[in-house]
């Protein structure tokens, strides 16, 4: 997918719906996919007894994963140049969210147009739980 100049306009946003009710099923899933098996994502008793949690959270990373489809269903894994996420608060079993991605400004490169993009995803009570920017490379 080869993303024109004329394909981004600043302004505009895309939204979608990234999970709806997230199951712990599919943080284990993550946790075995990425090797990551930190007790506060996958052991309850461990992340209400011993870390004062009230239970397991998803990992960052799948959050900034399912973040990223926003902006990749929109210009394509290709053109993307950087891609960088801020976390701002846990992301629970049950959990939906909705990511938005905006084209906040196209410059002229040396190498050719570049569109800047901000995220957002928040959980069903509006609530941030990610914010990033991206880059994206666009053809003449």
């Amino acid at each position: 997918m080869s993303l024109s100049v004329d394909d981004v306009k600043v302004g505009e946003t895309r939204e979608s719906v990234l999970v709806e009710d997230l199951k712990r099923t599919r943080i284990v899933q993550y946790a075995g996919a990425s090797g990551d098996f930190n007790p506060l994502h996958t052991d309850e008793k461990f992340a209400i007894e011993a870390a004062g949690y009230p239970g397991v959270f998803a990992h960052g990373m799948l959050t900034m994963g399912m973040t990223g489809r926003v902006l990749t269903d929109w210009v394509g894994i290709e053109s993307l140049l950087r891609f960088g996420v801020r976390f701002k608060a846990q992301v629970w079993p049950g959990d939906t969210l909705t990511a938005t991605a905006t084209a906040e400004s196209i410059e002229d490169t040396p190498t050719g147009a570049v569109a800047h993009f901000s995220l957002r995803t928040v959980n069903q009570d509006g609530a941030e739980v990610v914010t990033g920017t991206a880059a994206v490379r666009l053809e003449p």
